[in-house]
């Protein structure tokens, strides 16, 4: 236990039979149980990790492939039947430090927080080791992660290093939540929707032998349109649906003026081709619209970041129920 919490560390695994057996003898002793994903994988992951004789181990094999995902939700539902207070995603890999583990249950363990994330871009040392296509990468998905899931405090979305309270887990449906590479990006999403307060930890990754199976452009345009459906999601669930919020009336508004403004600017536009000239109210009635729409939609954007859930909107008295 960590102060008082029965911790369990998930490890989703998919062909790591050389690092995987080095990741769970590393776990600190404070980790209770360690729940391996063997995500069918198709050497001996599964075969090394019970070879590794930890008697924390708990082994789940999948016999089809459910992606990152997949395995990790499986892994969350294990530590919640196991009866932890937190669960923590590491993967199978090595990437992810078990010395900073302390600092990633910190906050859950104040009450700060109910969910955390490491974040490799606090200072240049942490992302040295970083190739470069992955730090412009992280960069590009990190803002639109903000502006889809609200979490406008939170950086490095795609870092899978995390610790999530129980309440939050078990408030939290995985069934809707993706299960490919956009994992992080929409679990975020989903947290948002229920106002999960959240943090970032400053931890660096790690580098060594591992190679990534992701296929980079098969990946983004999907994380693309996952991060626009999202957005849409997040804000019909989060101001319209469970309470119409000042935001909706805003967006909805701006988004309308901005068609009507584009619309009447096309209308004078080809009405003025030519020698013929645009009056001044034409002009007027072509841009005040869009002008006007996009000042609602700057104000709908600072009421959004406003409304981010941070540490600070957090309780003992929560974490603790």
């Amino acid at each position: 236990m960590y102060q008082n919490m029965k911790i369990a560390v998930v490890v989703p695994a998919y062909n790591e039979e050389k690092l995987i057996a080095r990741t769970i003898s590393t776990m600190p002793d404070f980790v209770d149980h360690i729940v391996v994903i063997d995500d069918a994988s198709t050497d001996e992951t599964a075969s090394e990790a019970a070879d590794a004789g930890d008697p924390r181990t708990v082994l789940i094999r999948h016999e089809d492939n459910t992606g990152v995902g997949g395995a990790v939700c499986d892994g969350h539902q294990e530590a919640l039947r196991l009866g932890c207070d937190v669960s923590v995603v590491m993967a199978g890999d090595g990437q992810m430090d078990p010395a900073y583990l302390p600092a990633l249950l910190a906050p859950i363990c104040d009450g700060t927080a109910l969910f955390t994330k490491a974040n490799r871009f606090y200072s240049r040392d942490s992302y040295l080791g970083m190739p470069k296509y992955r730090i412009l990468g992280n960069i590009i998905l990190s803002f639109m992660t903000k502006l889809a899931s609200g979490y406008w405090h939170l950086f490095d979305p795609q870092n899978g290093y995390t610790a999530i309270h129980r309440t939050a887990l078990e408030r939290l449906n995985l069934d809707r939540v993706a299960k490919d590479y956009s994992f992080e990006n929409d679990l975020l999403i989903n947290l948002n929707i229920l106002r999960i307060p959240a943090c970032d930890v400053p931890i660096p990754a790690v580098y060594g032998t591992e190679v990534s199976t992701m296929r980079m452009h098969k990946v983004i345009p999907a994380l693309i349109a996952q991060l626009t459906r999202g957005i849409g999601r997040r804000i019909v669930l989060k101001y319209v649906v469970f309470s119409f919020s000042p935001i909706a009336l805003l967006l909805l508004a701006g988004l309308f003026l901005i068609t009507v403004g584009c619309a009447a600017s096309t209308w004078v536009l080809i009405h003025t081709l030519g020698p013929a000239s645009a009056s001044a109210g034409s002009v007027l009635f072509a841009t005040l619209p869009i002008l006007t729409g996009m000042h609602f939609l700057i104000g709908a954007l600072m009421l959004d970041i406003q409304e981010s859930p941070d540490r600070k909107a957090a309780t003992a008295g929560v974490v603790g129920s």
